[in-house]
């Protein structure tokens, strides 16, 4: 196989079921605030003991440690959103949102460099590594991601069953384009995760964005990688290497080469497409949605209110 070593046939089941219980508790926590307190602040800080006496695994490394409580930190914000409207009573709350995403993009680009700029060959931090030029193009990819993100002064909440913060300016070329980087990342610099945590969690977060809960893509990555990252840490060794549930990637160059630069080319087309969308409606990506007019009569996205922030006015 290209991007994997071969593997059990019962492997497909076990990823087909993490997908369907990550989108499961995403489904959840959408229907929930109980369920969202007891799984975003309960639980972890219950966990948060038995992470610290198992701090000296071979898995988890200052990555996992600031992955985890980001992602988490990211749900908590974003219920204050869904919950209290929160952005309208504090006009600088917006900011938090895509603040979060843009440092979890941040230290994934850290790590890709660090990846390459430190030359990662051989089992470090209880996975085995290869390096190459590819960490450096999907690094760059990673931060003309972080440049592109925008729309967020149209972030609202949703007032049905589900209590979803919305985010219209995210469309699909958007989420796609990340998500391509995202497992390319993952492939790359934890390759002992890239068949469930590269593949599995990114298409978790990008099935309800683009089917059935359009608009919440930003919501459900933060959902989806909590759930996996307090599985990570708390049974770091499940997935690892050695175990009958591990998948290994091939640790074939030209499998890397190939997803980097997917990455990169999603990444400058947006780019080229978002600066062309600016330029002709002589828009301003601090104040102004670049999309979300399309998005909404593509997407069927309810509409809802915008508020932006007395600093951008």
């Amino acid at each position: 196989m290209f991007f994997f070593d071969a593997f059990p046939w019962y492997n497909i089941f076990v990823w087909l079921f993490v997908l369907a219980i990550l989108l499961g508790l995403n489904q959840w926590v959408r229907l929930s605030k109980r369920a969202s307190i007891i799984l975003f602040l309960i639980l972890p800080l219950v966990l948060t003991v038995v992470w610290y006496l198992n701090k000296d695994n071979e898995i988890t490394s200052w990555f996992t440690w600031i992955k985890v409580y980001s992602a988490l930190a990211g749900s908590l914000i974003y219920m204050g959103i869904r919950y209290h409207h929160y952005h309208k009573t504090y006009s600088w709350y917006v900011f938090l949102v895509p603040g979060i995403l843009a440092i979890n993009i941040i230290e994934a680009v850290i790590r890709e460099f660090q990846v390459g700029w430190q030359e990662f060959e051989g089992m470090i931090d209880g996975m085995y590594y290869i390096s190459g030029g590819w960490n450096y193009l999907n690094a760059i990819a990673g931060l003309l991601n972080l440049l592109l993100i925008c729309g967020w002064v149209g972030i609202y909440a949703t007032k049905g069953k589900h209590k979803d913060m919305i985010w219209p300016d995210q469309t699909r070329l958007f989420i796609i384009a990340y998500g391509v980087w995202n497992i390319a990342y993952v492939y790359s610099c934890a390759p002992g995760n890239a068949f469930y945590s590269g593949f599995g969690l990114n298409i978790a977060a990008t099935l309800p964005a683009l089917l059935w809960a359009k608009g919440t893509w930003m919501q459900s990555r933060a959902h989806t990688l909590s759930f996996w990252m307090i599985w990570v840490m708390t049974f770091p060794y499940f997935f690892a290497d050695g175990s009958a549930f591990n998948v290994s990637v091939s640790y074939n160059p030209s499998a890397n080469w190939v997803l980097a630069s997917i990455s990169l080319t999603l990444n400058m087309t947006l780019a080229v497409w978002q600066v062309y969308r600016i330029v002709k409606y002589r828009l301003n990506p601090l104040k102004d949605q670049l999309w979300q007019k399309s998005i909404s009569e593509d997407n069927d996205i309810s509409t809802g209110e915008v508020v932006l922030p007395a600093i951008l006015k």
